[in-house]
This record gives structure tokens, C-alpha cells and sequence, in this order.
């Protein structure tokens, strides 16, 4: 067996190596199965589609329009179903449980409170269920031979005025299942410094916060993300590739900013299928990753809404692998970069590198020294 064939990782390996998910919507990962049954259960009558499988090519096909705000009308189905109490445990369990299959051994899912409220819950009726499906969800998980922890992010919309409200809320719940704070929505017109007041409070607080931010409006989003709002992280920031330049020898430049970006670490939640349809990248071997990756930004992964982008992580990995001839080293890489970047305890983070992902990632590695021994037994064995 040569080098080559020992280092491309199969599918198969891609789902069973550990893996770090940092962004990733609660609202865009539903079963299509489970928004039918509980459209079904609350009287929701707007769904496109009733039968499961045809549902979900429904949210694929919707959200292949190369529009960050289309793409966003996607959830008026999902976030319609996600009104009661029992239908936000229902979907977290069922989040952590299809995550925890897919091999995600850590997962932050984020979701904003705000938009489930329709039905009569509180804000913290809303956070104490969505944390009360997560841990079912582990604990499932767990029985199946899955491990996995999920932290919660609290988002706030960017085109509402309840930030702050949302930000005193994720502090209340930091050591009771909630790691951190987000905002989103559509960015154009919307910038993050219309929300000062929560980010000032949340550095007040000690508390971590990911923005999303140059995903569809560019350079000056992630500039104010990090310069005036104070990021930890940047929920996709693929734009920071328009600060780099590539010259005709091969040879990069980096603006200002992008240089920031890399000297400080500061870490992009890259999404490649969701950026496809979107239209912030045009394929996945032309996406930003590859180039970042070689300039040794902190990048990671992600899946964004594996509803709408039919994927998981393991399909992302794949993809990448498939565009860039990245190796289990590289998918190693970006997992421990996301691992690092996670918003829990530095103990605990060095923890899961350690205990679980490097060593996850060196029994993949070194399975191939096995099945050369089994086949070279086999050899000698048909040939006596």
C-alpha cells in the first residue's frame, strides 16, 4: 500500500474520526420526518411539502439560490414547528443524537429564543427546554455508543432590537448549558455595531461571544466584529479572503486585516457547502479554505444548517478532502483548531484534544499497518 492510498482518508474513516462543529443552527437541522409530525401535532399548515422525503429536497432546492436572504426564508417552516415546549426538547435531543452519529464529539448549536415565543413560552422556558433535548440527547447518544457534548449559543436577530435582552439571558444560563452568545440574520444594513450595548455588556461579563459576520457583506463586517464589538470568533468571515491578494508568481499578500485576522487567531467558522449556496464561493475547490488553510489562519469546519445544505460534517470533510487531497493530518488540523476555539474551560478543551481527538485520529491513522498485515498473511496463506 503507498503513502497516497494510506493518507486519503474513505468515507467511512471521515465519519468515524472525531469531530469539532462550532456553528451549526438549531432551526436549520431538523428531520424532515420530525417538521411533518410536528406541523402535524401543532396545526401548522404552510409546509411546502408533507411528505418527509420530498420536504427535504424542498429546503435543499429552496436554499440553492445563490441569496443569503432567500436562503434565510427557509426558516419560517422550521422555526414554525418549534412554538412549544415538547417540540423544542424533541429537536434538540434529536440534534444531539444525529450530530453524535456522525461523529461530532463537541458541538455548539446555536438558536435565537426570540423566535419561538409564539406560542405562549418565555425566554427561559424557551433556553430550559432547548437545554433539557440537548442533555436527552447525550444521554442517547451515549446509550448508542456516541459520545458527545453540545453547548448552547443564544442568538439574537440582527434586525431586532432584543440584544441585550438576549445577552443578559445567556449569562443567566452560562453554567446551566449555555456557552456563549451570537448574532444573525441578514447583514446588509444590519451591522453588528447596532448591538454595542450587549457586546459591552458580555465583555463585562467575561463572556464569550462569535459574530456572524463576513459571510455576504464583506471586509467592513469583520472589521467591526472584531474592532469595535470585540469578537472571540467570527461565524463564517469567508469574506477575509478579499483582503488577500495572490500574485502571478504564487506569492501572497495580506492586507491589514487579513493579517490581524491570522497573527491573532482569531477563528472563522468556515462553512463551504452553505457559502455554495449563497453564492460566497462558486465551488468547493475554488472555496477560500484551501487558501486560508495553506496561509495557517485558524480555520474550522462547519455545517451551518444541515438541513438546508443537505450535509453533516462528515459530508463536509468529504468535500474538502475530495477538493483538496486533504489528508486525516488536515481534517486533524481543522479539529483541533475548532476545539481550541470552543467556548468552554482551556482544561476541558485540552482534555478533549488529548483524550479524544488525537487519539481518535491516530487509530485511523494507523489502521493501515493492520489491513497490510491481514493481507499479507492472506498472501502467504493462497500461496502454500
Amino acid at each position: 500500500m503507498t503513502s497516497q492510498h494510506r493518507n486519503t482518508p474513505s468515507s467511512e474513516q471521515i465519519r468515524r474520526a472525531p469531530k469539532v462543529l462550532l456553528h451549526d443552527h438549531l432551526d436549520g437541522g431538523l428531520r424532515p420526518g420530525t417538521i411533518v409530525e410536528l406541523a402535524r401535532e401543532s396545526g401548522y399548515a404552510h409546509l411546502p411539502e408533507t411528505d418527509p422525503e420530498k420536504l427535504g429536497v424542498w429546503f435543499r432546492e429552496a436554499a440553492d439560490s445563490g441569496s443569503l436572504e432567500r436562503y434565510l426564508e427557509t426558516f419560517s417552516h422550521t422555526v414554525g414547528v418549534m412554538q412549544t415546549r415538547e417540540a423544542l426538547v424533541r429537536v434538540a435531543a434529536e440534534c444531539a443524537e444525529d450530530l453524535a452519529r456522525d461523529g461530532v464529539v463537541y458541538a455548539e448549536v446555536r438558536y435565537a429564543p426570540e423566535q419561538h415565543l409564539e406560542g405562549g413560552l418565555s425566554l427561559e422556558e424557551v433556553v430550559e427546554a432547548v437545554n433539557e433535548g440537548f442533555r436527552q440527547g447525550e444521554r442517547r447518544a451515549g446509550e448508542d455508543g456516541h459520545r458527545i457534548r453540545v453547548g448552547a449559543l443564544l442568538t439574537a436577530m440582527r434586525h431586532a432590537a432584543r440584544a441585550l435582552e438576549i445577552a443578559e439571558l445567556a449569562n443567566r444560563y452560562r453554567d446551566l448549558g449555555v456557552v456563549g452568545f451570537d448574532i444573525a440574520g441578514a447583514e446588509a444594513g444590519y451591522p453588528p455595531t447596532r448591538h454595542l450595548d450587549a457586546f459591552e455588556y458580555l465583555k463585562r461579563e467575561n463572556n464569550h461571544f462569535t459574530i456572524h459576520a463576513g459571510e455576504a457583506f464583506g471586509l467592513p463586517s469583520i472589521w467591526q466584529a472584531l474592532q469595535w464589538c470585540g469578537a472571540d470568533r467570527l461565524g463564517h468571515g469567508v469574506r477575509i479572503i478579499d483582503d488577500i491578494q495572490v500574485m502571478e508568481d504564487g506569492s501572497v499578500r495580506l492586507g491589514r486585516l487579513a493579517s490581524y485576522v491570522r497573527d491573532k487567531r482569531v477563528p472563522l467558522e468556515l462553512c463551504p457547502s452553505s457559502n455554495l449556496q449563497t453564492g460566497a464561493a462558486d465551488s468547493y475547490a475554488e472555496h477560500p479554505i484551501g487558501l486560508l488553510r495553506r496561509l495557517h489562519f485558524r480555520a474550522t469546519v462547519n455545517t451551518d444548517n444541515r438541513l438546508m445544505s443537505g450535509t453533516s460534517m462528515s459530508r463536509e470533510f468529504d468535500h474538502l478532502a475530495d477538493a483538496f487531497g486533504y489528508t486525516l493530518d488536515d481534517l486533524q488540523w481543522f479539529t483541533v483548531n475548532a476545539m481550541k476555539s470552543a467556548f468552554i474551560p482551556f482544561d476541558e478543551r485540552l482534555a478533549m484534544i488529548n483524550d479524544v481527538i488525537k487519539p481518535g485520529y491516530a487509530e485511523l491513522k494507523s489502521a493501515w499497518l493492520f489491513r497490510d498485515t491481514a493481507s499479507t498473511r492472506d498472501s502467504s496463506a493462497s500461496g502454500r
